[in-house]
């Protein structure tokens, strides 16, 4: 989970453009994937145990 401060910091910025995207589980800001809402490496945790649906890991 994020820091209460990094959370608020996000809340007080001036300009809508400055804030940035945290992953909802560990507040991770980079490595973000939108349309999950997640970063990367906790995409990869929940698609590996099953938990996002629809998500499988490919091979070919």
């Amino acid at each position: 989970m994020a820091k209460k401060c990094m959370e608020y910091r996000e809340l007080r910025r001036k300009y809508p453009t400055q804030v940035r995207n945290r992953c909802k589980r560990c507040g991770r800001p980079r490595g973000y994937l939108r349309r999950f809402g997640l970063c990367r490496i906790c995409f990869r945790e929940l698609a590996l145990e099953g938990e996002i649906p629809g998500v499988t890991k490919s091979s070919w």
